[in-house]
C-alpha cells in the first residue's frame, strides 16, 4: 500500500463515527417524551441524567470518541499536529459522556470543557493535519477551507447557545454531523487510486 493511502481500518472507523453519532441522537431522540424537540434541544441532553434511556446517547459518544481516536491512528499520510488534535477530540468525546449533563436543566463545567474541546479539535484538526502536497483531502487547498467551515458551523451553535434561541439543537447537530463526516471525507479521498 501507499504510502499516501490509509489502511481500510480507518475507513472503517471514520464510516463508524457519524452512524454512531447520527443513529445514536435520532434513536434516543425518539425515546424521549414527546416534549423532546431535537431542534431546540441538545445532544448533551439525551445522554443527560435524568434522560429516558440514556445509555443510548452515552454509549454512541463514547463510541464516536473510539472512531476519532482510531481513525487518527490510520490516518498516516496526515502531519503529525492534527492527528493528535484529531486523536485528542477522541478522547473529549468520550469525556463529554463521561461528564453527562445533571438533571433538572443543570450545567457541569467539566461537561462543558469537554464539550467545547471536542468541538473545537474536531473543527480545527484537518488545517493541522493538511500538507502543502498531501493526498486527498489533506491538500492544504482542501483542508484549511474545510476547517474553517467546520469553525463556522461551530460559531453558529455558540451564538445560537448564547442567545439561547429556539435553533441551539439544529446548530448543534448540523456542526457535529460535518465534524463527524470530515474525518470519512479525509479517509475516502485517501483510499482513491490515482488516475494513470
Amino acid at each position: 500500500m501507499s504510502a499516501d493511502r490509509a489502511p481500510a481500518w480507518g475507513v472503517v472507523s471514520s464510516l463508524a463515527a457519524p452512524v454512531l453519532l447520527i443513529g445514536g441522537w435520532t434513536l434516543a431522540a425518539r425515546l424521549q417524551p414527546a416534549a423532546f424537540d431535537p431542534v431546540v434541544d441538545t445532544i448533551s441532553a439525551l445522554a443527560a441524567r435524568d434522560a429516558v434511556d440514556r445509555w443510548v446517547m452515552t454509549a454512541a459518544l463514547y463510541g464516536v470518541g473510539a472512531c476519532h481516536f482510531v481513525t487518527a491512528l490510520a490516518l498516516r499520510p496526515a502531519a503529525r499536529p492534527g492527528r493528535v488534535l484529531l486523536g485528542v477530540a477522541g478522547l473529549a468525546t468520550a469525556a463529554v459522556a463521561l461528564f453527562p449533563l445533571p438533571e433538572g436543566d443543570g450545567s457541569s463545567a467539566a461537561h462543558t470543557v469537554a464539550a467545547g474541546l471536542s468541538f473545537g479539535a474536531l473543527a480545527v484538526w484537518p488545517a493541522l493535519a493538511a500538507r502543502a502536497h498531501g493526498p486527498g483531502a489533506l491538500r492544504r487547498r482542501v483542508a484549511v477551507p474545510a476547517a474553517v467551515g467546520l469553525l463556522g458551523l461551530v460559531g453558529w451553535f455558540v451564538v445560537e447557545l448564547a442567545a439561547d434561541s429556539g435553533r441551539v439543537g439544529l446548530s448543534e447537530r448540523v456542526a457535529a454531523g460535518a465534524q463527524a463526516l470530515w474525518p470519512l471525507v479525509t479517509m475516502l479521498s485517501l483510499r482513491r487510486r490515482p488516475r494513470s
